[in-house]
């Protein structure tokens, strides 16, 4: 018996086991960096350093307008919000806000039954 209550995900595979438990807080980089450094058996360092690398190609990918598979998690592209009218908050007054592009990301099938399972 465990105090940590039920499992909210339990990943098996030939290579290694992992349960996680539910959190009152999100995870945040260093619990990922040390989550996968644990089981995949890299370095923090390699694995930061890993992290940071995905960063940036996906950042410079979207920049130039393409998308980037991330597999079994989902896909990242860079759509355009349409130019529209607001309103400033402190006058009332109406503004008009420009288009932008802005990053999106659609979560896998796999993702999606994971977290609904």
């Amino acid at each position: 018996a465990t105090d940590k209550g039920q499992p909210v995900v339990r990943i098996t595979s030939p290579c290694f086991s992992l349960t996680i438990y539910p959190k009152e807080n999100t995870m945040n980089q260093a619990e990922l960096i040390k989550q996968i450094a644990e089981v995949s058996g890299l370095s923090r360092k390699d694995v930061e350093h890993t992290l940071k690398t995905i960063g940036d190609v996906a950042q410079a990918e979207l920049q130039q307008g393409g998308e980037v598979t991330l597999p079994g998690l989902g896909k990242l592209t860079a759509e355009t919000r349409a130019a529209r009218k607001g309103r400033n908050p402190a006058t009332g007054a109406e503004i008009d806000i420009p288009a932008k592009r802005v990053p999106h990301f659609a979560a896998a099938k796999a993702l999606k039954d994971a977290v609904n399972s």
